[in-house]
């Protein structure tokens, strides 16, 4: 099951920077990074952020996640991060299936690390195709996906 979830929550803030902190650390070991900005985000960040955050239930169990910066014009994938042991799974696909069927923006954007494969065959296989390439903070190489 797929919900909202409000980050301003202390808790819920908790379980974000959690489900955070176990999947950016796969990303930061395949991106071969050792200081990834995404792992340094804090909880009162979170609780700060005026993004969207979509929560995947499995049960009760949260499995993945989802934030999201919308407007009309533009639908901006922020995160997508799901537990390691729920990997493979269709959690990630299930959650951008349902940013697209929930919101009517122009379109859709998505960043990634150049190396994380898996995330790059996930957006292609969505529609998504490839914007533009660019080096970002600490030299990681990022990939910019455009879905319209």
């Amino acid at each position: 099951m797929i919900r909202r979830i409000d980050h301003s929550k202390l808790g819920n803030a908790n379980n974000i920077w959690d489900i955070f902190q176990h999947s950016y650390t796969v990303e930061a070991k395949i991106l071969k990074v050792d200081n990834f900005p995404p792992l340094n985000r804090s909880i009162s960040q979170i609780m700060k952020s005026n993004n969207i955050f979509f929560a995947f239930y499995n049960c009760s169990d949260l499995v993945a996640l989802i934030e999201i910066d919308s407007s009309k014009k533009n639908t901006h994938i922020q995160s997508l991060v799901v537990y390691p042991n729920h990997f493979r799974k269709g959690y990630a696909r299930r959650l951008i299936e349902f940013v697209f069927n929930m919101f009517d923006s122009d379109d859709f954007t998505v960043e990634t690390g150049f190396d994380n494969i898996p995330a790059k065959n996930l957006y292609s296989s969505l529609g998504f195709y490839e914007l533009l390439q660019y080096e970002a903070e600490r030299g990681i190489k990022k990939i910019k996906y455009r879905y319209y």
